[in-house]
């Protein structure tokens, strides 16, 4: 019951979203929440739980609507029945549930029940009431979804968790449940014996769970170049400091920022700096190199630049660019194990705890389309950087059949886009980003390739060290 219920809220705060980016022009999203409450609020007590954030959805969208949109009354018979699966099949359940709901709002709906039998219920007045069904026509039994079962990078968590995206997969015979994880995690110390795929978010922990696992199938449906989430004082600060190119998108110097950090210099040091003097190192904000993904590419970004603009290759090189750049990682205190954390306290806290943190592109673009983003916040590009490639490794035939539509289908594809990805078609990603004002770097060309995989477990082995 605990699962059911945390579905049901993930389902209605993805509903709250929708509703809020759907009638951004007329209501704030204090009303969009108050009206999803108010009909959420109807359904309290019943034992009849999955249809609740279809039904939610449909009276909040009535109630919202501007006058002048509503639907006809008279038109009401005209509308499209919805098939909605009900966890509870018996005559009281659906009783109360019938005797407690407001038809006039409802109007016309098919509903689906348990043993197959359909029964579809009628408004006959504004304030009709009925309990009886009237009969329907016996439908085919659907056939049961297989479940695929995967681990994945944090910050996808939420694109599975889309009712959208759960809605394509189920029209391919496909239901996903999904555990987070560092990736590091997933390649190095997860139990994957009980998933179908491992979806991690750098084709360095690919490599290393297909190596493991003998595995040499792969899918890529998606990437995400790494990024700097900050504020516009930052920016001005770093600008004048000579690190930063400002723009549209502002260009971030790693190797300035580099030479900087080496002498240790301090916020409070930047000359004429008013914003942000505090006594604290100028860092980076990563999450923690031995578990995630993320800051294992912000070591292979700074690693180059130690290495004289070199990729790493060989014990002499690795223990030269360990000597420049392990403090940037010893000197932060405490650091998350996955990239959700560091960037939820970005959009929380404001840049008072970190006022520059390393995140996935992704993870910016997505908090703009979910209007999640304050003014000030900027979106900065480090020069050089490096590009994460989302790869699913399928450990059998349901995690193949699923990496396959990952990548291929034109729905996932674009939904995708709008979780802040970079899909297989470019075009995708840059149409989400114009339409919620974001502006990105659609064309990046200072991009440069991490370190092969053995390469970077010794810099990352490197950096634990130093923890020490």
């Amino acid at each position: 019951m605990a699962v059911d219920a945390a579905r049901e809220e993930k389902a209605l705060h993805a509903v709250t979203n929708r509703l809020v980016e759907r009638y951004v022009e007329v209501h704030t999203t204090e009303q969009v929440e108050a009206v999803v409450g108010a009909a959420r609020q109807r359904f309290d007590g019943h034992a009849v739980r999955e249809f609740v954030p279809i039904l939610v959805e449909r009276m909040a969208r009535r109630e919202l609507e501007p006058d002048d949109a509503k639907a006809d009354p008279e038109q009401a018979d005209t509308e499209l029945t919805t098939a909605i699966p009900l966890a509870d099949n018996s005559n009281s359940a659906r009783s109360h549930l019938f005797d407690t709901l407001d038809l006039s709002v409802l109007r016309r709906r098919s509903v689906l029940l348990g043993a197959g039998a359909m029964v579809t219920v009628v408004a006959v007045a504004a304030f009709a009431v009925v309990r009886e069904p009237d009969p329907a026509p016996v439908a085919p039994a659907a056939a049961p979804l297989a479940t695929v079962r995967g681990v994945v990078g944090s910050e996808k968590v939420a694109y599975f968790e889309d009712p959208r995206v759960a809605e394509v997969l189920a029209r391919n015979g496909i239901r996903v449940e999904v555990d987070p994880a560092g990736s590091r995690q997933i390649a190095t110390s997860v139990d994957l014996a009980g998933y179908d795929f491992a979806f991690p978010s750098s084709a360095a922990a690919a490599e290393r769970i297909q190596r493991g696992r003998g595995v040499s199938a792969k899918y890529t449906p998606f990437s995400s170049p790494m990024a700097i989430a900050t504020f516009a004082p930052i920016v001005d600060l770093l600008t004048a400091a000579g690190i930063v190119t400002p723009g549209a998108a502002p260009v971030f110097d790693a190797e300035k920022f580099l030479a900087l950090a080496e002498r240790g210099v301090q916020w409070d040091q930047l000359d004429g700096n008013t914003v942000y003097p505090v006594r604290k190192n100028v860092l980076v904000g990563t999450t923690d190199p031995r578990t995630s993904n993320s800051a294992a590419m912000y070591l292979a970004v700074t690693a180059y630049v130690a290495n004289d603009n070199t990729i790493v290759r060989g014990a002499t090189a690795e223990a030269h660019a360990l000597s420049r750049v392990s403090r940037l990682f010893t000197r932060q205190g405490y650091t998350e194990n996955t990239s959700d954390g560091p960037f939820k306290e970005y959009l929380a806290a404001g840049m008072g705890p970190t006022p520059m943190v390393w995140i996935y592109e992704s993870q910016y673009v997505a908090a703009a389309v979910n209007n999640q983003l304050k003014p000030g916040m900027v979106l900065m590009y480090p020069s050089p950087t490096v590009l994460s490639q989302h790869t699913v490794i399928p450990l059998n035939d349901g995690g193949d059949r699923l990496g396959k539509l990952l990548a291929t289908d034109p729905d996932l594809q674009r939904l995708a886009a709008d979780h802040g990805f970079r899909p297989n078609d470019p075009a995708l990603f840059t149409k989400v980003a114009a339409d919620h004002k974001v502006p990105v770097n659609p064309t990046l060309i200072d991009v440069v390739d991490p370190p092969d995989y053995d390469t970077l477990e010794h810099l990352l082995d490197g950096v634990a060290r130093a923890y020490n």
